[in-house]
């Protein structure tokens, strides 16, 4: 999530901000909200649940999701981008140097600005390495790896990292 989350960070989590959960069962029995986009959430990830992941909420349920050229769209309104210069970070034994801007979420109803990354460098997907998910057959990859179209799914979210070449979304 760089450079909105850095290496080391703390950060607090209200689990019952969108509704109160039957523990080791994971049922919400008392709802009080959904996600929006823009929201920061934390989840366990499919490949592995004991792990977690921290995303923004791209799109809803219904969404329709497109990433081309790595500028993001939901249901065909864009989302605008100001630069923010470069963004740089030491990872392993080298140094990530990124083009860094600013998001505007919902532009429609200007809502928040968030802070992302991307590699110029790099295509925006690499569609044979895309892995099996729930709800892949609602997504058509670009094949000069430009980008993207999903459509989300009844009872799923479309997340997607900050540092959006280095993330695995």
């Amino acid at each position: 999530m760089r450079p909105t989350l850095e290496v080391g960070d703390f950060i607090l989590v209200n689990k019952y901000v969108y509704g109160l959960r039957l523990p080791i069962v994971e049922r919400k029995f008392l709802p009080l909200g959904d996600p929006e986009r823009g929201d920061v959430v934390v989840f366990r990830y499919p490949l592995n649940p004991s792990q977690d992941f921290i995303k923004r909420v791209i799109g809803l349920p219904g969404d329709t999701v497109v990433y081309k050229d790595k500028r993001l769209a939901v249901n065909g309104v864009a989302w605008p981008q100001k630069a923010n210069g470069t963004y740089g970070y030491v990872e392993g034994m080298r140094f990530e140097s990124l083009k860094e801007f600013s998001e505007t979420v919902d532009p429609d109803r200007g809502t928040q600005a968030h802070a992302a990354a991307a590699d110029p460098t790099m295509p925006a997907v690499i569609p044979g390495q895309v892995r099996a998910f729930p709800g892949r057959d609602n997504c058509d990859y670009n094949p000069d790896g430009s980008g993207f179209s999903c459509k989300v799914p009844a009872g799923h979210y479309f997340v997607m990292g900050d540092n959006r070449d280095r993330s695995d979304d």
